[in-house]
């Protein structure tokens, strides 16, 4: 169960990271890493998950 929550949290804090990036013109790089981000901890989550039941 803890596992759930931390992956949770990460996806959101890249979530928050890409939208940021996003707003802020400066910072597009920011979008793109918290996208790859996001992207990639959710495919670890669904993998692990998958692999525990």
């Amino acid at each position: 169960m803890v596992f759930v929550a931390i992956i949770g949290v990460l996806l959101i804090a890249w979530l928050v990271i890409a939208v940021l990036g996003a707003l802020l013109k400066g910072l597009f790089w920011l979008a793109i890493v918290g996208g790859i981000l996001f992207v990639a901890t959710a495919v670890y989550g669904a993998i692990k998950n998958k692999s525990r039941t």
